[in-house]
């Protein structure tokens, strides 16, 4: 699954590139990727619109439209969205194509069939997510304060790994960046907040901040030929930058042993021995 730096790439690539393109004509290929709206409807909807902006709500992506709706896409394991021109050859699993009047078109590939599509009045998003109503500190969108961070941790319970992937307390960080956050503030995956002294806290409050920054600058991360791609289909280059992340084996960068690996629930976690404690 895209994390927030990923998501928040894309939510600045289609308010660039089609945020305020007219829809020519709207392709449901896969019906199942839609929720709440037929493919016909979703056509008689938006056709002839005039987009108003490109906005992101936690991990969900939002391409407004008349300033009154949102066409809100979910971008699960596997999904992609790209730009395209018309005559170029249809991806297997595209589930939704979007053509402009002018710029091409913009498609949803979902092989994995994870993705989803909604209709929905601005005004009534609160109501169809009331999840996020309960979002957490967004470390791309605004900044934080490391009190407010520090309080916010100090109020969980739970081991630190768990906690940084609470969408409640952080959006939008998953197994990748919890373990490269824990890295760089020198932490074990299994510490719990109670058990951290002020200069531990500030430390991750830190490695947060600095982490996120950091992936979107250097265009997110894509681990596989299948994983996540910008617009125009490139790779991410954060993966060149990963310090710990499915590196099991390999010499720690600040120490004189190799990367270790365990589990956590139901996913493995990546730590150096020597430096996190």
């Amino acid at each position: 699954m895209p994390e927030l730096p990923e998501i928040e790439l894309l939510r600045r690539e289609l308010e660039r590139e089609v945020g305020d393109r007219k829809i020519k004509a709207v392709e449901v290929p896969v019906a199942g990727v839609l929720s709440g709206i037929s493919r016909k409807n979703l056509e008689k909807e938006m056709v002839g619109l005039k987009g108003s902006g490109a906005v992101r709500h936690g991990t969900l992506l939002g391409l407004t439209f008349a300033g009154t709706h949102e066409l809100v896409i979910t971008l699960g394991d596997g999904g992609r969205l790209l730009r395209a021109k018309a005559r170029e050859e249809v991806d297997k699993g595209t589930a939704l194509i979007l053509t402009y009047t002018q710029g091409g078109q913009l498609r949803l590939v979902d092989p994995k069939k994870k993705c989803n599509v909604e209709w929905i009045e601005i005004e009534n998003l609160p109501e169809v997510h009331p999840e996020l109503a309960e979002r957490g500190l967004d470390a791309v969108d605004e900044p934080i304060s490391w009190t407010k961070f520090g309080e916010g941790l100090l109020r969980r319970t739970g081991k630190l790994k768990g906690i940084l992937m609470d969408p409640t307390f952080l959006v939008g960080i998953g197994p990748i960046y919890s373990d490269e956050i824990l890295f760089h503030a020198g932490l074990r995956y299994d510490r719990t907040p109670s058990s951290l002294a002020a200069s531990e806290i500030r430390r991750l409050y830190r490695a947060v901040v600095e982490t996120m920054h950091d992936a979107v600058k250097y265009g997110g991360t894509t681990l596989s030929d299948d994983g996540w791609v910008n617009l125009s289909g490139e790779a991410g280059n954060y993966v060149d930058h990963l310090a710990v992340y499915r590196r099991a084996g390999e010499m720690s960068p600040r120490a004189r042993g190799p990367i270790v690996k365990a589990r956590f629930g139901n996913i493995t976690t990546y730590f150096c021995e020597q430096t996190q404690v």
